[in-house]
């Protein structure tokens, strides 16, 4: 089966109809490289030709802020330009069945049959950055099918999720009007990373205030007269107010970026990302299949009882294992 599903997705996107793609070969391609089975290195190496065309944005911020329900209402939107749409939605872990709790598919249950609009759940797994190790990798499986915008959502942890950054073009944080105290402390993480602010549900109380504080911190950060200013925008998603601000400051962002030249940059980053973490992965596995592990206790004995020294000891490993390989 596994194979028929490989055999489908490389038929279809080396055709120039990518409306006609059926979602089901894209799923079950998207299943062969979560679980990373034997031919997800065959799907991966075939990509490359057909990746670089479409946008990336991060939906990130605290649990209830409403992210659901604003990547349901800007996917419809670019879907309605005529644009396909991938969206990669992480889920909390079930407990019991190790995957997605499926409440970010619930939430955007009007858009799930849309012509143009793919949505895939995946389980956090125990991450703490806010995305899974694959979401990269089946960001890409979605480009080189065809997808034209790809929007990602966080699991919902708060300060942690700045792993977005690596994978999306622009960055998108929301907030709440009850987050404004909290603001200072978040600066050193989340809400660093911000290209655009968002405050949803800002029919409530203190919205006002929360704007006015970001505003005041963005003002201290340094920034010249060509560098990007990250627009604070207030919306009521469950209403679809504000909406068409946000939209209109992603399209900002993205001229930007291009006409900066940091959309190439960031790009080439998230590829430096991604290829030292598979680089450092192959490694690790090379460790593990000679028992790496194993040779060092002698050392980790060694250094508890204080007769050798931990750096010591891990420029000898490295001398030993590295020293001199191409």
């Amino acid at each position: 089966m596994a194979g028929n599903i490989l055999s489908l997705f490389l038929e279809n996107i080396r055709s120039k109809e990518k409306i006609s793609r059926p979602k089901s070969v894209l799923s079950k391609a998207i299943s062969i490289i979560e679980n990373e089975q034997s031919e997800s290195q065959d799907i991966l190496k075939n990509l490359f030709p057909y990746l670089g065309n479409a946008y990336r944005i991060g939906f990130t911020g605290p649990p209830g802020s409403g992210k659901s329900t604003l990547v349901n209402l800007i996917a419809k939107n670019f879907a309605d330009q005529g644009l396909k749409v991938g969206i990669i939605a992480v889920d909390p872990t079930s407990s019991y069945t190790g995957g997605a709790i499926l409440g970010d598919r619930y939430r955007m249950n009007d858009i799930v049959l849309h012509p143009h609009i793919f949505i895939r759940s995946m389980a956090s797994r125990g991450s703490f950055g806010g995305l899974v190790r694959t979401a990269y990798q089946v960001a890409d499986v979605m480009e080189a099918y065809g997808m034209d915008m790809i929007l990602f959502e966080t699991v919902g942890v708060g300060q942690s999720e700045i792993e977005i950054v690596k994978h999306a073009d622009s960055t998108i944080v929301v907030l709440v009007p009850e987050s404004g105290d909290g603001v200072q402390a978040m600066k050193a993480g989340l809400m660093e990373i911000a290209d655009i602010f968002v405050i949803n549900k800002s029919d409530r109380e203190q919205s006002d205030h929360i704007k006015l504080e970001i505003e005041a911190m963005l003002e201290l950060k340094a920034h010249d007269e060509k560098s990007w200013l990250t627009p604070v925008i207030k919306t009521v998603a469950t209403q679809k107010k504000g909406i068409e601000g946000v939209m209109e400051q992603v399209e900002k962002h993205k001229e930007y970026l291009r006409n900066s030249g940091e959309l190439s940059r960031r790009r080439k980053d998230r590829i430096q990302h991604e290829l030292l973490r598979l680089i450092e992965g192959r490694i690790r596995q090379q460790w593990t299949e000679q028992d790496f592990v194993g040779k060092i206790q002698s050392h980790v004995e060694s250094i508890f009882l204080n007769k050798d020294s931990l750096y010591s000891v891990a420029e000898n490993i490295y001398q030993e294992h590295f020293k001199g390989q191409p």
